[in-house]
């Protein structure tokens, strides 16, 4: 339980570190490439009513960049790691038949 909780914590301050990184640094750098530096600016009208679409943009881009840090920060290095260990576990030859012989008559004299 305690391990969920520290993930817990850990991904939320990823989580902030990442926002801080798009909404001020990457943003901007978009922004400067596109001539509009803050997205939540666009919008359009329709019948009176507003689509702020360029709050969409900035929650998709933060979404994209959060998703794959943590994927490649991650998932990556974490499957790379249970994926040596299931070879570590592999390494192990199994029993012979001449063990599994002995192995049945060490049970049996214990049995007794």
């Amino acid at each position: 339980m305690v391990d969920l909780a520290v993930g817990v914590v850990i991904g939320a301050a990823f989580g902030t570190v990442v926002t801080s990184l798009v909404s001020d640094i990457l943003t901007p750098l978009i922004g400067a490439i596109v001539k509009a530096p803050d997205f939540s600016e666009l919008f359009f009208e329709l019948n009176g009513s507003k689509f702020m679409y360029g709050n969409f943009i900035n929650a998709l881009i933060s979404f994209i960049i959060v998703a794959a840090s943590i994927y490649f920060f991650v998932v990556t290095p974490l499957n790379k790691i249970m994926a040596r260990a299931k070879k570590e576990e592999k390494e192990v030859p199994p029993p012979t038949p001449e063990e599994i012989v002995l192995l049945r008559e060490i049970r049996d004299n214990l049995r007794r």
